[in-house]
């Protein structure tokens, strides 16, 4: 279980960026957090990663205090951030340090071969595409097997057909060893297709606004009735959001159980 306690947080500039967040995300679970600009997704992200330590409240992962990276949580961000001077295949076994030999190229092979590229082990990150580096950097993150990944607009820098590609491919990856998938993200179509909850947030300072229950069977036809429905649902509570006449909504919601218009 990995709780987030009334996390806030305030800079040293006097920029409050979060209040009172709180949220419980339990194994397993597809998180998407969705707002405006500026709403503080990544800084409460980087709470969560143990980058950047909260001001305020706490968060937590199977009772256990984060206040410094944690070996049980990976992160992805927006660019692949690949070490250039490593092949594919070192990139990936990066962070199986501590592992034997025989078992890191065993994982490192089967990564590969999860994720497309087994014939790209020794290039360097620089002959691969936008794609095939965001996959190596999703590959990287999953194959020491974290129980909390957190990933923050991991597919915004990419075309649409590569970004919706990679979105199924994440989710087959998720399958495997179903992790936590903590996903901030601009894209609402994105985060309907993804996420089990969306939480949608509201800036200056960022605070939680509205929690929205996803409750579609995978995979998700993108094209259907009610998946729509849902994007509409996620829209309303963003467009909501940026709203200062409207007051913050606390009570869990779910589309699919009852229509809101």
């Amino acid at each position: 279980m990995l709780a987030l306690k009334d996390v806030g947080k305030t800079y040293p500039n006097g920029v409050h960026a979060l209040e009172r967040f709180s949220a419980e995300i339990s194994l397993g679970e597809i998180i998407a957090i969705i707002g405006g600009s500026g709403c503080g997704k990544s800084t409460l992200l980087r709470a969560i990663a143990g980058l950047d330590r909260a001001s305020t409240g706490s968060v937590t992962l199977d009772n256990a205090v984060i206040t410094s990276p944690h070996a049980k949580i990976g992160i992805i961000f927006q660019e692949p951030r690949l070490l250039p001077w490593l092949s594919v295949a070192d990139n990936i076994g990066f962070g199986l340090a501590d592992l034997a030999a025989d078992v890191r190229r065993k994982r490192v092979a089967a990564a590969l071969a999860r994720v497309g590229l087994a014939d790209k082990a020794a290039a360097w990150p620089r002959e691969l595409s936008g794609g095939q580096a965001q996959r190596v950097a999703i590959a990287r993150a999953l194959v020491p097997q974290p129980e909390v990944l957190l990933l923050d607009e991991p597919f915004s820098a990419l075309d649409a057909f590569t970004r919706r590609d990679l979105q199924d491919h994440l989710l087959d990856l998720w399958a495997d060893t179903r992790p936590t998938l903590i996903l901030v993200t601009h894209d609402v179509d994105e985060a309907v297709v993804l996420a089990d909850r969306v939480l949608v947030m509201r800036p200056r300072p960022g605070r939680l606004f509205e929690e929205i229950t996803i409750n579609l069977a995978r995979p998700r036809d993108r094209k259907s009735e009610l998946f729509d429905t849902f994007k509409r649902r996620v829209l309303t509570a963003l467009d909501r959001s940026l709203d200062r006449s409207v007051r913050d909504v606390t009570d869990k919601s779910s589309a699919g159980e009852a229509m809101w218009w």
